[in-house]
């Protein structure tokens, strides 16, 4: 077939993918290319008897050479189409967000069909995050689709502000950046802070120079659980970056030490537990390695519910044993911390680390341990990031709670 597009002809082993539900083509996959095309056009992927498989963006510095956006031979990629996705994506979250679509994931990339476009509502200001040069050549469309389609729902954008400072842009031939996106309508002078509300707790989120958007959203019903379990309780928050699982815990435990690294993470989460009046709760800047490990040696019994939500330990295949050793290493310890019938909840947001192997490695660390785990709940991120089957990429977050006993 022929609609007019450069034409990708593929494996068939990329073909079984493509089935399958995946959405990108590995340069290794690609048998020929006919058409001429500049990186970021959209091509045509065929198999290798022609048969249409979808239609992508093409980019020759990346090893992701096409990013799939339609699996439709009818589509074509006018600013209807993207409105469409826009619309889908959107009424999605107003579905199953609820009452909490005032801060939530708007674009969660693949799996709105936006590859690379990670777009977060904190109230009135939507943060971008733009890792693909197709989407990128196309945000303009993207961006106006969004206030359109929000203002028709009697929902109003005061800001975009894009966080374009990561690293795999270079990858795709972009440049690194973070600033206001200007337009017509847009304002750039909002600062770079803005309060919003989750779980009835209140949060001032730095999206200019927090971490990604500024604030985790995957884990928001995540933090709830945990405050129902901490009840009474007193709990250690490890790496609690602004804070969010240690205020929720503070809702209903008798206290919470919450520790983390990083002075200026810590800074915001103290200015988030006084903005919510919290007095149960103190802030520690330590290596949580560091802090566990002594705690272990002085053989303390400080706590009766811990909480482990590191940073992701690994971003490629190639480092995930190495990670695995820091995810038992953490967990091991935090074990033999607890008392017996102590609360543990803990989590990976790697999807280099799937949710067998996470398993497998908490089950040797209560072997390690001399204890056995009780579980309470199994989880993942929240509605608004949807797990698309077939991406194994969209699936990242694993949330446990167990009783150790």
């Amino acid at each position: 077939m022929d609609r007019g597009y450069p034409i990708v002809t593929v494996t068939k082993k990329c073909e079984r993918f493509i089935k399958g539900g995946h959405i990108w083509v590995y340069a290794d996959e690609i048998l020929s290319v006919d058409g001429e095309y500049e990186n970021g056009d959209i091509v045509d992927v065929l198999t290798d008897k022609g048969r249409y498989l979808g239609s992508g963006y093409i980019n020759d510095n990346s090893k992701i050479r096409v990013r799939i956006i339609s699996k439709n031979a009818n589509d074509r990629f006018d600013e209807m189409f993207y409105r469409r996705r826009i619309d889908y994506a959107i009424d999605y979250r107003l579905t199953v967000m609820g009452e909490d679509f005032s801060s939530c994931r708007l674009i969660f990339g693949e799996a709105d069909g936006f590859p690379g476009l990670t777009v977060d509502k904190f109230e009135n200001i939507l943060v971008a995050q733009v890792l693909s040069l197709g989407t990128d050549r196309v945000k303009d469309i993207i961006f106006r689709g969004l206030t359109e389609a929000l203002a028709e729902r009697g929902y109003t954008v005061d800001a975009i502000y894009e966080r374009n400072d990561v690293k795999v842009r270079e990858l795709e031939g972009l440049t690194q950046y973070k600033d206001y996106y200007r337009a017509q309508g847009l304002r750039d002078d909002l600062g770079h802070e803005v309060g919003i509300t989750e779980n009835g707790i209140k949060y001032i989120v730095d999206f200019v120079d927090g971490q990604k958007t500024g604030f985790f959203l995957d884990q928001k019903y995540n933090r709830r659980a945990v405050a129902k379990i901490a009840k009474g309780k007193r709990a250690l928050d490890c790496f609690t970056h602004t804070g969010a699982f240690a205020l929720n815990a503070a809702t209903t435990a008798e206290h919470v030490t919450a520790v983390d690294i990083s002075q200026t993470a810590v800074d915001m989460a103290r200015r988030n537990a006084a903005l919510n009046g919290f007095e149960n709760i103190d802030f520690v800047t330590a290596n949580v390695f560091e802090l566990l490990t002594e705690a272990e040696r002085e053989r303390r019994r400080d706590w009766d519910m811990i909480i482990l939500d590191p940073p992701a330990f690994t971003k490629s295949r190639s480092t995930a044993r190495s990670a695995e050793r820091g995810y038992k290493e953490i967990n091991l310890k935090a074990m033999k911390l607890l008392p017996r019938g102590g609360y543990l909840a803990t989590c990976s947001c790697s999807h280099f680390m799937p949710d067998d192997r996470f398993r497998r490695m908490l089950y040797s660390a209560a072997a390690d341990a001399g204890v056995s785990l009780r579980q309470i709940e199994c989880r993942q991120q929240s509605a608004d990031h949807p797990i698309l089957w077939g991406v194994e990429e969209t699936d990242y977050l694993k949330f446990y709670i167990f009783q150790v006993v």
